[in-house]
């Protein structure tokens, strides 16, 4: 009767750590971390402080033993805070992060393609150098969502995607 508790025990707790996972990808997140969340929230969640990005320099944070890449900026909050210090972009290597499709690091470009043919704004192209030379067998998967004003990023090498971002588009 005893082990019966026990292992009861041991599954509810584990079942509500297993819960408060957030290993979502979106045009708007990558876990618990937003777009336009400001800095003080984002740095409660990362348990560390986060310092204004440069343009270079990110913030690496680990979610679960996750290592997510984070700029923040400030006077990109929006209309309701136009100052405040926000995440503009995020960026992971982790296989663990997957869109609600089940696309994430390791997908391969073709399913990609066939999971997204039917978005309203998606594009596929090559990776450049430095002197706008294509990089062979390197380019990127891109997902705009003009509503939010973001843009969801897969990195892929070889057809197999090896890095997922999600940032702010200045362009829309």
């Amino acid at each position: 009767m005893k082990k019966i508790i026990s292992l009861f025990i041991f599954v509810i707790t584990f079942g509500c750590v297993a819960a408060q996972e957030n290993f979502e990808v979106s045009t708007l997140r990558i876990g618990p971390f937003k777009i336009f969340m400001e800095k003080s929230e984002a740095e409660k969640i990362a348990g560390t402080k986060l310092k204004i990005s440069d343009g270079e320099q990110k913030n690496g944070v680990k979610y679960n033993g996750e290592l997510i890449n984070i700029e923040v900026f400030q006077g990109y909050g929006g209309e309701a805070k136009p100052d405040a210090v926000t995440i503009t972009g995020m960026t992971t290597t982790s296989k663990k992060f997957r869109t609600k499709s089940g696309m994430g690091v390791g997908s391969t470009r073709d399913e990609l393609i066939n999971t997204y043919k039917n978005y309203p704004i998606f594009s596929v192209r090559p990776e450049v150098d430095d002197k706008g030379k294509r990089i062979k067998d390197a380019g990127y998967f891109n997902i705009e969502d003009y509503d939010a004003g973001t843009q969801l990023t897969f990195k892929f090498i070889n057809n197999i995607v090896t890095e997922i971002t999600v940032y702010l588009n200045e362009g829309c």
